[in-house]
């Protein structure tokens, strides 16, 4: 399963936002990576440097490659709807997503490794593809061997749901999807609308 495993901090630097979850290293320096650090005189960024910039923030956010985002975009084109919204919307809807913002996992690398380790279960059933999208009613669960990890318990006792297109049951340890979330309930700083720019180029 192929995914970024680069350094963390460094493109956390670059975009001053903390897109991978809270780091020690961005608080402290918060300006771009180089050697000549927060003194280095940058020149004014092209329109398409601001349009690919915001494109590699949200692929680093979701922990999507390129061929994969790519695909999703050409999806969302051919949904109705605004075509920026519909991305963030499936971006969202994806199975390792889902499983972070229910806190069944602190991150979404931590979520992607659930997924590929068979943890998660949809609907009942045993699910390791981590982009598969959720649909609206189905219930994303841990299999029962599962449910007694400690790096499960400990996380969904630290990350309560805060998601209010999503449902989670305590008694069951499974969160059903109610519905696609508006783009007003997504809370990831992207520009959706300069990446919709960028592949219309």
């Amino acid at each position: 399963m192929a995914r970024y495993i680069g350094p963390k901090s460094k493109i956390a630097r670059k975009f001053r936002e903390p897109i991978f979850g809270p780091d020690a290293v961005l608080e402290k320096k918060n300006y771009p990576p180089g050697q000549h650090g927060p003194n280095k005189r940058r020149g004014k960024q092209s329109e398409y440097a601001i349009q690919l910039a915001e494109k590699q923030k949200a692929k680093y956010t979701y922990g999507i490659l390129e061929k994969q985002f790519s695909n999703l975009f050409k999806t969302a084109s051919r949904k109705k709807g605004i075509t920026g919204e519909v991305l963030l919307q499936l971006c969202e809807s994806r199975l390792d997503n889902v499983v972070f913002r229910l806190g069944i996992s602190p991150s979404r690398s931590g979520a992607r490794q659930l997924v590929g380790h068979k943890h998660i279960t949809v609907n009942g059933k045993v699910m390791n593809i981590p982009s598969f999208i959720v649909k609206e009613g189905d219930e994303v669960g841990i299999r029962e061997k599962s449910k007694s990890l400690e790096s499960i318990t400990a996380s969904l006792a630290a990350n309560p749901v805060k998601s209010d297109w999503l449902d989670w049951n305590v008694h069951h340890m499974a969160g059903r999807f109610i519905t696609t979330p508006e783009r007003t309930q997504i809370p990831e700083n992207i520009k959706e609308q300069l990446i919709v720019e960028l592949y219309s180029k």
